[in-house]
């Protein structure tokens, strides 16, 4: 039977491709989008929020916590963006222009805003990018491309995740049932890079705090989820942050819990040392 999900930001129907009693996937047009900052709030010490806006944004479509756009840092000779060539429903320019994966933190398609939390470092173009933006400063978006949908009809959640994904965590909870009840990890350096987390379910956060360690370089979250004794009933486990950090979780899900292919998923967000880090390589 062929079950409509809704726009989590729109309230829309839309059709999955595919779907089963626990996930479903989506497929949404392909359009590049002009967007201008309107707003940049410190979140923390290492975390800012941009509010972007802009008529192209009224057009979006969002249906899981982990929907992401790409941004694309390129200029003419103007100084203005470069917005990516879309034909046929296909990017076809990618490998000559720069631009990085950022999760939809929130939007308001129906108001033409997006909300994107960028961290903050000086050996990225998008985290150096964020760090001086200003009110007025123009970016272009393409995506999201598609939506994976897991859907909320586990009896508890194990999410873990570094900053990189904190967004994705948080966009997550927020929209879990009451009932459900949901473990959070969150690697960050210290306690200034903690947040509030909203959430109806049954929320219970423990930050892991890496301290003077590199990001990506421990073993936090792997720990936290090893050591967590799981409760009754069907779950579902989610880890996203550093590719190499977090993929012997895939092991530990798989083979050792013996999890079905459906109640996990671990995905690499990054790799330290590699610019543009495409996530799907990591998958099984």
């Amino acid at each position: 039977m062929i079950i409509t999900s809704h726009d989590q930001l729109t309230g829309e129907q839309i059709l999955p491709d595919e779907q089963n009693a626990k996930n479903a996937t989506y497929t949404h047009p392909l359009m590049p989008r002009l967007v201008t900052v309107s707003s940049v709030t410190a979140l923390g010490p290492r975390m800012v929020r941009i509010r972007v806006v802009g008529e192209d944004l009224k057009s979006l479509r969002s249906v899981a916590p982990e929907d992401h756009v790409k941004v694309f840092f390129d200029k003419d000779s103007q100084g203005q963006p470069v917005l990516p060539t879309v034909q046929n429903d296909r990017w076809i320019d990618g490998r000559s222009m720069i631009s990085r994966d950022y999760t939809i933190r929130d939007a308001n398609p129906a108001e033409g805003w997006m909300d994107l939390d960028f961290v903050l470092h000086e050996h990225g173009i998008a985290g150096r990018w964020a760090g001086t933006a200003q009110v007025g400063d123009q970016l272009a978006l393409l995506g999201p491309r598609g939506s994976f949908r897991v859907k909320d009809v586990f009896d508890w959640y194990v999410l873990a995740a570094d900053e990189t994904a904190l967004p994705a965590l948080a966009r997550w909870v927020s929209a879990l049932r009451p009932e459900a009840k949901v473990f959070a990890f969150i690697e960050v350096q210290d306690s200034a890079d903690e947040i509030p987390l909203e959430s109806p379910a049954q929320l219970s956060a423990q930050w892991l705090h890496r301290g003077a360690r590199p990001a990506g370089s421990t073993n936090l979250l792997e720990e936290a989820v090893r050591g967590l004794e799981l409760p009754d009933g069907e779950g579902f486990v989610w880890v996203a942050g550093e590719s190499m950090s977090i993929k012997p979780l895939r092991r530990y899900l798989k083979n050792e819990l013996g999890l079905e292919r459906d109640n996990w998923d671990v995905d690499g967000y990054w790799r330290r040392g590699m610019a543009d880090h495409d996530h799907h390589h990591d998958e099984d």
